[in-house]
Order: C-alpha cells, then structure tokens, then sequence
C-alpha cells in the first residue's frame, strides 16, 4: 500500500489502488487524489481537510466519525458507501454519484449538493443547516429530524420527501416542488405564511 496511507500534506495521488484498505485516525491536508480507487475501503477518525478528490471511487466504501472538510468532491462514485457519524461541513459535491447511499447522522453544515441526485436517501438526523440543495433531486428522500435551518432549497424536487421533525427556520420552501411531501404542523404553517397566509391556530 502506499505510505501516504500514513497521512500527508499538500501530496498529489494518482492512480493508486487502495481498494479494501483500512485508514484509521490520520490525517490529509490540502491533497489532491485523481482516479484513487477507495472502494471497499474502511476510514475511522480520520481527517481530510481541503482535500480535491477528482473521479474517485468510494464504492462500498465505510467511513465512521471521519472528517471531510472543506473538500472538493468531483465526479466522484459514493455508490453503496456508509457514512456513519461523519463531518462534511463546507464540502462541495459536483457531479457525483451518491446513490444508493446509507448515511447515519453526522454534521454536514453549510454542504454544498446544488443538483444533486439524492432521491430515496435517508438523511434523517443529518445536520444540514446552511446547506445549498438547489436543484437537488430528494424525491421520496427521509429528512426526518434533519436540520435543515437556513438550508438553500431553490427549485429542489422534495416529492414525497419525510420533513416531519425537521428543523426548517430561515428555510425558503417557496420555490421547491412539494407534492405529497409530508411535514409537520410548524413547518405546514411557516409554508403556509411565506405563501402569504395568516395562519390563525385560534380555536
């Protein structure tokens, strides 16, 4: 296996297989991985910060409590990965493929997923404030409990999508599809008023 296994900072990695490697509690900074293949592979408090990750393969892939951090995901493959507890605040996803995916809690603050294909994903817990999900596909996605305040939903397809619990403040839900989407009644109400209603729950 390679020694940037061990960590590293400011390397460029190219081609190299890393398939069914175990990377626990290490730590990257400002790396560049093209055509990396990590599929199979296990990551365990483990850091990336400011990392480009360009076409790699995360497939199968299982990550726990392991931070991506200001990265740059592009037409990167996450098919059937785990990630469990994870940190991916400020991390942009651009073209990449992202389901079928499990994903177990973890603080994706301020993430951006503009476009992205995320329908059926279960994403419930999730912290997902400041995140941008314009143009996002969450058709039948569980955001149950997720939080969601101040969240970017601009033309995003949340048909069918799970909101109830969700934390939803300074979420701007006017312009996003909602069709059979099931949500409580403070995020019914605040729905309701950005459309212009005055909600009187008076008996």
């Amino acid at each position: 296996m390679s020694d940037v296994l061990q960590g590293a900072e400011g390397r460029s990695v190219r081609d190299e297989d890393w398939y069914g490697a175990e990377v626990d509690a290490v730590r990257f900074v400002d790396c560049v991985f093209t055509d990396v293949d990590l599929t199979e592979a296990t990551t365990s408090g483990t850091v990336f910060e400011g990392c480009t990750f360009h076409t790699c393969r995360f497939n199968a892939s299982t990550h726990r409590a392991t931070a991506f951090v200001g990265c740059d995901f592009r037409r990167s493959s996450f098919f059937t990965a785990t990630l469990d507890g994870c940190k991916l605040t400020g991390s942009v996803f651009s073209e990449c493929t992202l389901r079928p995916l499990t994903v177990v809690g973890g603080a994706w603050r301020s993430v951006t997923l503009r476009g992205a294909n995320l329908s059926g994903v279960d994403l419930s817990g999730v912290d997902l404030r400041d995140a941008d999900l314009s143009l996002a596909d969450l058709t039948g996605a569980a955001l149950r409990g997720a939080r969601l305040d101040a969240a970017t939903v601009r033309e995003a397809d949340l048909t069918r999508a799970d909101l109830r619990k969700a934390s939803v403040d300074r979420m701007d839900l006017a312009s996003a599809t909602l069709q059979e989407t099931r949500m409580d009644l403070r995020a019914a109400v605040m729905l309701a008023e950005l459309h212009g209603a005055v909600v009187d729950l008076a008996d």
